[in-house]
């Protein structure tokens, strides 16, 4: 699962990043990265719903990332969240 590390890292993201807004452990993700152990069903479409990406895009069936209006306002909703949480953090210094 190349693809979820290569979403991840175009994004700027850690494994960890991706696990706590998916629901997935950290490891797992690893191990979705490394082709250790494949996601199932339930798995890919927490992750293409949070990449904004199909399933068939990240099991390598196509090469068009077909995006999800609903998962990219999720994304950003989380971002958001964590700028708002940044900001509290900066004024309380």
């Amino acid at each position: 699962m190349n693809r979820i590390r290569d979403l991840r890292e175009d994004r700027d993201l850690r494994q960890i990043d991706v696990a706590n807004a998916v629901g997935i452990d950290q490891q797992t993700i690893s191990n979705y990265e490394t082709e250790r152990t494949r996601p199932d069903s339930e798995a890919l479409i927490r992750l293409a719903d949070y990449f904004g990406v199909s399933i068939d895009y990240l099991v390598g069936r196509t090469d068009t990332e077909t995006l999800n209006r609903t998962a990219l306002d999720q994304a950003l909703e989380h971002i958001e969240a964590e700028l708002a949480a940044l900001r509290r953090t900066l004024k309380k210094k």
